[in-house]
Formats: structure tokens, sequence, C-alpha cells
């Protein structure tokens, strides 16, 4: 599958990753077998690390979970700069996501959920801010999510109203 055609599979996929080998091989004017092969390595290659849905929590009765970012500010290793301290931060399994940042007055960002605030404030202040490396830290709970991987959570209401101009 030439690199063009290759995009326009990954897009397909980022966008709706229910669709079949055949429905996609429609759009990209390909077998639907060429697309499944085409997908088998892209997983293999890392390429495709996984196929999620993404839910809206807010809309869940008892929604058991506690967003938290968590800026990190760290003293890099030599030979190794960041990479050790946010390996091993990673590491963690209630640890969402790990990200080297630049322009900021930190150096890492760390996404984590946790059952309650406390649970988060406990992470903090028993795990992660005793690593050697550490300096400081500073932690954001996230309170309401508007748009999440480019899907709007917001229901707007359209106004259809007439439009009324003395």
């Amino acid at each position: 599958m030439n690199r063009e055609k290759q995009r326009e599979l990954l897009r397909l996929l980022e966008e709706d990753s229910r669709l079949t080998n055949e429905q996609m091989g429609t759009l990209l004017g390909v077998a639907a077998e060429e697309v499944a092969n085409e997908i088998k390595r892209l997983i293999d290659e890392k390429i495709i690390v996984k196929f999620p849905a993404l839910v809206n929590w807010e809309r869940v009765n008892d929604n058991p979970f506690v967003t938290a970012m968590i800026d990190v500010k760290v003293a890099p290793k030599r030979e190794v700069g960041f990479n050790e301290v946010a390996e091993r931060i990673s590491r963690f399994p209630e640890v969402e996501a790990v990200y080297l940042m630049s322009g900021a007055n930190y150096d890492l960002s760390v996404v984590m959920e946790g059952k309650s605030m406390r649970e988060v404030a406990d992470f903090v202040s028993q795990k992660l801010a005793t690593f050697e490396g550490v300096i400081s830290t500073a932690t954001h709970f996230i309170l309401k999510r508007y748009k999440h991987d480019g899907i709007s959570f917001e229901e707007r209401d359209d106004d259809h109203r007439m439009v009324v101009t003395p």
C-alpha cells in the first residue's frame, strides 16, 4: 500500500476503528485483504498501538474517576536526560500519560486517574515527589471536559428562534 493510502487508512481508523476491512477497502479503492494485511503490518511495527473507545465519563452515573494533570520539574541526569525519570513514572498503573514539555516552567506533564482527590494527592506526595531527580510538582484536577481527541462533549441546543431586529 502506498504512503498516501496508508495515511488515509490511518485517518479512517482514527475516526472510526469499527469500520470493517471491506468498508475501508471500498473507501480506499483497494481490496479488503490488502487493508487487513496493512493493518497487521502497522500493528506489528507499533504504528497502531491501540483501538480505543472514547467514553464521556461525565454521562456515566457514579463516575468513579478523578483525572489530574501533574506538572513535574526534574533535574535531568547526565547521559539520559529526562528519559529515566519519565520511564519510571510511566510504569505506575494509575498513570495514563507522560509527556516531555517545552516552553513551560516544568519538564514533564503526567496525566493520571484516581478514585478520589485523596488518592491522587497520596500518589503525588508519597510516590512522585519522592523520586530522585524530582524537584517539584503542581497538581491540576480536571473539573470538566469540553473536548478530547477532537471530539466535543458539549451538547449545544441550536437556537431555532426567528431573529427579530428593530
